[in-house]
């Protein structure tokens, strides 16, 4: 098991960055693939980026390629989302979670974080 806690969210301006953090306690870290997810007000968990367990291969939803970038650090059990050139439509409550698969499916997810909150302030 793996236990995941998001940070970096905040108050930011269109088309500013903001780097989010996800840290991860337990032994088994690099087994998993990892990956973020986002929830805003009234809208359903949809799928951002996704990240094999030794960082080989990286997904995106279409909405956020060329603009964000997810990275991880087995070392620092820690997986990243770089986020560039925001967009209102980013507000959001992001979330981390660990899969055995490599996958944009939420439902093969088993672990997850409690969520930061990004807000757009334009």
């Amino acid at each position: 098991q793996v236990q995941l806690v998001e940070s970096g969210g905040g108050l930011v301006q269109a088309g500013a960055s903001l780097r989010l953090s996800c840290a991860a306690s337990g032994s088994t870290f690099s087994s998993y693939a990892m990956g973020w997810f986002r929830q805003g007000s009234g809208k359903e968990r949809e799928f951002v980026a996704t990240i094999s367990w030794n960082g080989g291969s990286t997904y995106y939803a279409d909405s956020v390629k060329g603009r964000f970038a997810i990275s991880r650090d087995n070392a620092k059990k820690t997986v990243y989302l770089q986020m560039n050139s925001l967009k209102p439509e980013d507000t959001a409550v992001y979330y981390c979670a660990a899969s055995r698969l490599t996958t944009s499916d939420p439902g093969e997810y088993t672990n997850w974080g409690q969520g930061t909150q990004v807000t757009d302030s334009s």
